[in-house]
Formats: structure tokens, C-alpha cells, sequence
């Protein structure tokens, strides 16, 4: 009878992870592909402001040198 008292306090030393533990791990793998859109995102609109930056440039040699065979012409 002693022996089974025994095996019934036996006690396995788990521990479960808590709530917040398991709020955090969710919180962690959201933001992570959250941070890696925003990247994307910003680096995206990097590239399109230099293309906008170059074509700007573009325009404005293509209007002086339009605006110089004009001011020639005349």
C-alpha cells in the first residue's frame, strides 16, 4: 500500500507555457513577416523615387535643350 501512495504523488515537472508566453510567440511571428513587408515596401518606394528622380532629370534636359533651339530660332 505504501508503494501505491507513492506512484500516485509522483509529479512530472512540465512546465506549460503561460498565456502571455504564448501571446508573445504569436506577437513575434506576425510583426517578423510584418517588418519584412514594410521593408519591401520601403525599398519598393526607394526605387521608384529614383526612376521618378531620373525621369525628372530627363524631362527637365530635354525641355532646356528644347527651350535653347527655340530661343535660337527666333
Amino acid at each position: 500500500m505504501q508503494a501505491a501512495a507513492s506512484q500516485s504523488t509522483h509529479v512530472r515537472a512540465r512546465a506549460l507555457p503561460s498565456v502571455t508566453d504564448a501571446l508573445k510567440a504569436v506577437e513575434a511571428l506576425l510583426l517578423a513577416g510584418g517588418q519584412r513587408t514594410a521593408r519591401r515596401n520601403a525599398w519598393t518606394s526607394v526605387l521608384d523615387d529614383r526612376r521618378r528622380a531620373k525621369d525628372r532629370v530627363e524631362a527637365q534636359h530635354v525641355l532646356e535643350a528644347v527651350s535653347g533651339r527655340a530661343s535660337r530660332a527666333t
